[in-house]
C-alpha cells in the first residue's frame, strides 16, 4: 500500500462530468444549488488544491473542458482518462477528480488521497487521487478491454481507500432540496 502525504504537488483537478444522470432527471451537471451549478461547485472545491481544473465529458464556460477519451459515452472512465492523458501531456503529476454531483472537496481529504499511488474515498469511487503514470494504461483499457466499468478499473489498479466522513453526493433532485434546506 503506497503512503499518502500532505503535498499536493503539481496536480490538475478534473470534474468528470459526461454521464446522463438517469436518476436526477434533467441535466444534474447544471441544476442549480445556491444560485450556481452543480459542477461549477465541484470545480471549485477542487479548485482549492489542485494548480488548474479542467471539466471533462462536456462543455462549460470559463473552464478547459475535455472530450471524453478515446470516445464519447464510456462514462466516468473516459472523462478520467482524457484527465490521465492531458495531466500526462502537460507535466503534472496526477489527477485530483471529483464527480459533478458532489460539491464538496475537504482540505483534509484532498491531503490524504495524495500520494505515491491511486487512492479513492470509500464509497465514493469518482473522488480519487490518480497518478499520471496511469494514463497509457487506463487508455489501453478502455480501447481493450470490454469491462469498462470504475469496478473493473479498480481491480486493476488496486487504489487505496481512504475513509472520509459522509460528503454530498447529489443523485435525485430529492438530494438536491435536502442539500439546499440542510436536512
Amino acid at each position: 500500500m503506497s503512503s499518502r502525504n500532505n503535498q499536493a504537488g503539481k496536480l490538475i483537478g478534473a470534474v468528470l462530468a459526461g454521464g446522463r444522470a438517469r436518476r436526477f432527471g434533467s441535466d444534474k451537471a447544471m441544476a442549480l444549488l445556491g444560485g450556481k451549478p452543480l459542477m461549477v461547485h465541484a470545480a471549485e472545491a477542487l479548485g482549492h488544491h489542485t494548480a488548474a481544473i479542467v471539466v471533462c465529458g462536456r462543455e462549460l464556460e470559463g473552464y478547459h473542458c475535455l472530450p471524453d477519451r478515446p470516445a464519447p459515452d464510456l462514462g466516468p472512465l473516459g472523462g478520467l482518462n482524457a484527465a490521465l492523458r492531458y495531466a500526462s501531456d502537460e507535466g503534472y503529476e496526477g489527477v485530483l477528480c471529483t464527480g459533478c454531483d458532489m460539491p464538496v472537496f475537504p482540505a483534509a481529504l484532498a491531503s490524504a488521497l495524495v500520494g505515491d499511488g491511486p487512492a479513492i474515498v470509500e464509497g465514493q469511487f469518482l473522488m480519487g487521487y490518480w497518478p499520471a503514470a496511469l494514463s497509457a494504461a487506463l487508455d489501453a483499457h478502455l480501447r481493450e478491454d470490454p469491462d469498462r466499468s470504475v469496478r473493473a478499473w479498480l481491480a486493476m489498479t488496486h487504489p487505496c481507500i481512504i475513509p472520509a466522513p459522509p460528503l454530498p453526493n447529489i443523485n435525485t433532485p430529492d438530494d438536491l432540496r435536502q442539500l439546499e434546506t440542510g436536512g
